[in-house]
């Protein structure tokens, strides 16, 4: 088979181009070396493809860069070139070496006071005043990690550092107390709190204070710079100071705000003020008026009709156009109980009337203001008193004077004190509360009370022989009793074993309303002693006995040295008396005989101390008389010593 033959110089590069063809076609390697055909084919197998080229330049710039890394990796062990910590070149140390210079340079300024300026004073602290320590370590170990890493990548961090600078700033700790309390001194005498603008009046002229701005300590921003300036290694000049950062701080309503109040204040006094109410007629004159208003200040804005001096003013324009309001109240007659009804009242509709007259002060013309009188109702109505359930009286219980006239003033104040008390059912009665402290400005005076086993001068002395009345007209009554202190020592003039004391605060006497109707507690001062009367709507008859004393130890005894009689010899001054103990038992029934409950109260009694005066006066023996001179005419004969 004959290959075709070759038509046009295309179609020969084709095949050449493309290899194919028949052998006889394929003609590269027969063509001569200085055909044209041959140098282009030459120069086609040389070209290179550009993805091959950018690989060749990735890897050539790739070891330029590895070579390029390393030639700048340095040494692991030291800083890289251009670290600097807090504003310290501590490139090329090691860490060791660079902690030990950054914390020679740190105690050198440690002590030195830093000048700082709040305003217009200044302050001067020191690092070691506050607790300043910088963390120099961790500040040196965050240096080496961002100057580290493998190889090249450890040159080229480096070479940035080197080119660019690297700054690591320590972490700073602190005494908080320390820190708190110079920010507290100093906001002390920065911090000024704004001041709104005020109208102010002078007779019967008025004028608007201007605001005044105020200012304020920046504690936080204020706490960092002490911190960060006392922490630092490159401290301020000796002469320099530093200033704190100070906020102002507006008030919220300034002078133009308050324009408007000034001008109907002004027009409020320009004439008097006519009042109408419940068909009588009051005229305020213009001085009145003046202080009757409320000027705005504070940040307050708006005028008004207000204050102490319109607060007593209304308060006598109600009592004389209207009259109070009476509660419902009980009466007791012997055992039984009447309810005085309650009376409502008319009172001054107090706000709607300070409404009326600012609006009528404020008016140039027709200046009345008409004011409002409404229905007062009781706090007790006689419904309420009616629905308490109190129509008996359950028990009462007399105790009769004795001691001095300023004790028997504090029964009969403490008694008139309790009169009156009401106890809601579930309710708990309190002496203390229902009397309340007792003291010279409430008119108790100074009388005996006992403390301890003695007796000595209290305000308010006698107070107990009230709480023996309560607690045995409660104990009559059979309500449930839950504190009841007794005397330290036994009082003859009191049912055995059922006498009670109080002192103000801790020792109290209480009684429980366990009715199911309120109570009613009655004080009554008689002629010759003082009664209590419980009143209720329940019934309870009690049934009461006591054991007789009991004798439990020895008369104490009490000696005291007496200078005045002879030694050896004694007198009993006070008798005294041993230590006793009773009891008390209460069976309580109720109205229809059923019991509720019983119970034994054991009083015991402490001695009261046998005084005994022991003499110590020493007495000298009487002396003895001379032998008289022998009688006669003759001297008598003299011994001669023997020799």
């Amino acid at each position: 088979m004959v290959n075709a033959p070759v038509t046009n110089v295309c179609q020969l590069r084709h095949r050449i181009e493309t290899g194919r063809g028949d052998p006889a076609t394929r003609i590269l390697r027969f063509v001569h070396a200085e055909s044209p055909l041959y140098t282009r084919a030459r120069r086609r197998r040389r070209t290179v493809s550009k993805p091959a080229a950018v690989a060749v330049g990735a890897s050539i710039a790739a070891l330029l860069a590895v070579l390029v890394g390393l030639a700048f990796a340095g040494s692991r062990s030291e800083l890289a070139p251009g670290t600097h910590v807090a504003g310290v070149d501590v490139g090329g140390l090691t860490r060791s070496e660079a902690i030990g210079k950054l914390d020679a340079l740190f105690e050198e300024h440690a002590d030195e006071p830093v000048t700082f300026v709040a305003g217009s004073t200044s302050y001067s602290f020191a690092a070691n005043q506050l607790g300043v320590q910088p963390d120099w370590r961790g500040a040196v170990v965050a240096a080496e990690r961002a100057g580290d890493g493998f190889g090249p990548l450890r040159g080229f961090r480096r070479l940035r550092a080197r080119v660019f600078g690297a700054e690591v700033l320590p972490r700073v700790a602190v005494s908080n107390a320390a820190l708190e309390y110079v920010l507290d001194k100093i906001a002390e005498d920065v911090d000024r709190a704004p001041k709104s603008a005020a109208l102010v009046r002078r007779g019967l002229r008025f004028r608007v204070v201007p605001e005044q701005a105020g200012t304020r300590l920046d504690r936080a921003a204020g706490a960092e710079v002490v911190v960060r300036t006392l922490g630092a290694v490159d401290r301020p000049d000796a002469a320099a100071s530093t200033a704190l950062p100070i906020r102002v701080t507006e008030p919220p309503v300034d002078a133009a705000v308050l324009a408007g109040a000034a001008r109907r204040a002004r027009l409020a006094v320009s004439a008097p003020v006519v009042l109408r109410a419940a068909g009588r007629t009051f005229r305020i004159p213009r001085s009145r008026v003046a202080r009757l208003l409320s000027l705005p200040r504070g940040g307050a804005t708006k005028l008004a009709i207000a204050g102490p001096q319109a607060d007593a003013y209304f308060r006598r324009l109600s009592d004389g156009i209207g009259r109070p309001a009476t509660d419902a109240t009980f009466a007791v007659y012997g055992e039984t109980v009447q309810i005085v009804p309650s009376r409502p009242g008319l009172e001054l509709n107090v706000p709607a009337a300070a409404r009326a007259i600012l609006r009528a002060a404020t008016r140039p013309t027709n200046r009345v203001a008409q004011l409002t009188v409404v229905r007062a109702d009781p706090e007790r109505t006689t419904a309420d008193a009616l629905a308490m359930g109190i129509d008996t009286r359950m028990a009462s219980y007399k105790t009769y004077y004795s001691g001095t006239a300023d004790r028997i003033t504090n029964l009969q104040l403490g008694v008139r004190e309790l009169d009156g008390t009401l106890v809601a059912p579930g309710g708990t009665f309190s002496l203390n509360d229902a009397i309340g402290e007792r003291t010279e400005e409430r008119g108790f005076r100074p009388a005996p009370v006992i403390i301890g086993n003695e007796y000595e001068e209290e305000v308010g002395g006698g107070t107990s022989q009230v709480a023996t009345t309560v607690f045995n007209a409660a104990w009559e009554a059979g309500l449930e009793i839950t504190e009841r202190h007794p005397h330290s020592l036994y009082i003859s003039r009191y049912q055995l074993g059922r006498d009670a004391t109080v002192y103000w605060p801790s020792l109290d006497l209480k009684f429980v309303n366990d009715t199911k109707a309120w109570v009613l507690v009655r004080g009554f001062v008689e002629g010759d002693g003082i009664s209590v009367g419980i009143y209720g709507g329940e019934r309870r008859r009690v049934e009461s006995s006591a054991t007789d004393l009991v004798v439990t130890g020895r008369v104490p005894v009490e000696r005291v040295k007496d200078p005045t009689l002879p030694k050896g010899k004694t007198v009993v001054e006070e008798e005294g008396s041993a230590p006793t103990r009773t009891s008390a038992t209460r069976t309580i029934y109720s109205a229809d005989g059923q019991l509720i409950d019983e119970e034994t109260w054991t009083t015991s009694y402490e001695g009261e101390d046998r005084v005994v005066r022991v003499g110590t006066k020493v007495v000298a023996p009487p002396k003895k008389k001379a032998a008289p001179p022998p009688q006669g005419d003759e001297p008598a004969e003299k011994t001669q010593p023997k020799p």
